[in-house]
Order: structure tokens, then sequence, then C-alpha cells
């Protein structure tokens, strides 16, 4: 037997193919025939390769959840750092929704039924997890005895600690920024005064932007720079 020979059961190939299951894969988008207009394929492929990189970055929330709570910082700092890595790719793919003109994105539109961005699976998993991870990391915060505005003070002191707090800070800014580029990416294609797919106005998406999962580690440096000032 060769070794391009495939060894792995399923269809394909290669056992690239087979491993990968990219014959499935590369039949989720719609093909030719069935487009309203060519830019399907692009909206398409931009909502789920984001919805894979949430998938993979939620994953990782979720151990890094788990970390903290068993008390392993560390390795909840690492995990942390791929989710975040992850939020920077879909944040990436999202930007390529400005290659669609406005008129054109109508015809797309149509294809779209009730579809709407709130129904992404991906976002309703970072809302859901998200809060958990907040509140494990307070308690780790609560069973060493560190005030947060301590931690911050001694960071050195308290290095796994601090790199910990600042990956689950990008996380929160990194989902505020994303939530911000799809609304412009909204306002750029369809406008800022009409009304989106599930009738909520372009407007009212606004004021969904600046959610905080954190509060405490934004709060921190008004405290900081209080101190400071003093």
């Amino acid at each position: 037997m060769s070794l391009n020979d495939p060894i792995l059961p399923g269809p394909g190939a290669t056992d690239y193919e087979r491993y990968l299951r990219t014959d499935e894969l590369l039949s989720l988008q719609k093909t030719a025939a069935e487009w309203r207009h060519r830019d399907e394929l692009l909206f398409q492929t931009i909502h789920q390769a984001s919805e894979l990189w949430l998938k993979l970055a939620c994953e990782e929330v979720a151990t890094a959840t788990a970390l903290v709570s068993s008390g392993d910082p560390a390795m909840a700092t690492r995990m942390m750092r791929r989710a975040v890595d992850a939020l920077h790719l879909v944040i990436l793919n999202t930007g390529q929704l400005t290659h669609i003109a406005p008129w054109d994105y109508h015809a797309v539109r149509a294809s779209l039924g009730h579809g709407s961005g709130f129904d992404s699976p991906g976002f309703r998993r970072t809302h859901e997890l998200s809060p958990k991870l907040g509140d494990a990391f307070a308690a780790l915060l609560t069973r060493r005895a560190i005030a947060l505005v301590d931690l911050y003070r001694h960071s050195a002191t308290h290095d796994e600690l601090f790199q910990l707090a600042e990956r689950l800070l990008d996380w929160d800014e990194l989902l505020i920024r994303w939530r911000g580029q799809h609304l412009k990416a909204v306002e750029r294609i369809i406008g800022g005064h009409v009304i989106g797919t599930q009738g909520t106005p372009v407007e009212v998406l606004a004021k969904r932007i600046d959610v905080r999962y954190f509060p405490a580690l934004w709060d921190v440096r008004n405290a900081l720079t209080g101190l400071a000032n003093s």
C-alpha cells in the first residue's frame, strides 16, 4: 500500500479529505444554480466560517471557566488566548461583508427569510458562557483573598491572576468591537434608519453594543486612576 492511499474510513479520495470531511463541508453552501445573487457564496462563507471559529472560542472559554474554578489560572490564561485569537478571526470575517454592494445585498437578503445575527449559535453561546467565566474569576479572587484593585496595584506579585484578568478583558473588549463592527456593516449595507430582518430597528441594535460581561475589570481602571490622583 502506498503512503498516498487513504486508510481512514469515510468518503473522499485522501485521508485529508476524509478526516476533515471536505466533501460534506464544501457541500454546505448553495450551488451556483441556487443563488439569487452570486454574493450568497460570500455571505454564507463569512457566516459559516465565523460559526466555526466561535464554536472553537466558546469551547476554550468553557474550558477556561472550569480551570479557573479548579484553581489553575495559568492554563485558563492559555485557553483564553486561544479564544481571543479565534475572536480576532471572527472580526476579520465580519469585515468581508463590506465587499457586498448595498443594492446587491437586497438580492441576498431575500434568501435569508427571518434569519438574523441574533440567531447565531456562536453569538448566543458567548452570551451564555461569559458571565459564568466572570463569576468563576471573582470566586477565585475571593478564595485567594485578593481584592481586584490590589491585584492590579501589585500585578507583578500576582502575575498569573493579572494575566488571566487581562485576557478576560481582551475577550470582553473584542466582543464589544465585534458587535460594533457588525452594526457598522449593517448601516453601511442597508442603512442606519431601517428595519432589520426580524423587525428590529437598526437604531435599537446600537443600544446592544456596549454589553460588558466583566464590569468589575472595567471599573477597576477608574479606581486605580482615582488612587493615582489622590
